[in-house]
């Protein structure tokens, strides 16, 4: 699934501000900034999970990421910074997703043109993304539904001119 996400990101993802708002492993992150990300801020609320992914993030000598410990929904509920990029992996049980969709889309969270990945069980299908967004792409591995969403590159647009 990630390779295919990168395949699917290539086009946009070099210079791009990321957000990874489940970080767990960090993989996706750090995969951002590996292929050309600006920046990636990596958000995890369980605290040995963020000691993990500062020491990985020394080692790499990626400076460019941010570990933030915190809740996601609190995170988003903080003063906004666009981001080009944001991933969405939260648990398949907590029944997050529209909350965090609703955040993310009235909350100044996304650069104009933005692209949203989310995971999600496959059997619920393809999400319900908030007015004006375009899933831009979508697939099912086992049971996980991936999918990567536009937001309006400016005011009126409903993702035309996708790359």
């Amino acid at each position: 699934m990630r390779e295919t996400l990168f395949n699917w990101l290539q086009p946009m993802i070099v210079g791009a501000r990321c957000l990874d708002a489940f970080a767990g492993s960090g993989a996706l992150g750090f995969e951002a900034l590996s292929r050309g990300a600006a920046t990636a801020v990596l958000v995890e609320n369980d605290r040995a999970v963020v000691r993990y992914l500062r020491e990985v993030a020394a080692l790499l000598g990626a400076d460019s990421a941010r570990i933030v410990e915190a809740d996601a929904l609190a995170f988003l509920g903080r003063p906004a910074e666009a981001f080009d990029l944001v991933f969405l992996d939260p648990p398949f049980t907590a029944g997050l997703m529209p909350a965090l969709l609703g955040r993310l889309a009235k909350g100044g969270w996304l650069a104009p043109g933005a692209f949203v990945y989310l995971e999600s069980p496959a059997a619920e299908g393809e999400p319900a993304l908030p007015p004006g967004w375009t899933l831009h792409r979508s697939k099912r591995a086992g049971e996980v539904g991936y999918h990567l969403a536009r937001v309006p590159a400016a005011t009126g647009d409903a993702g035309q001119d996708e790359p």
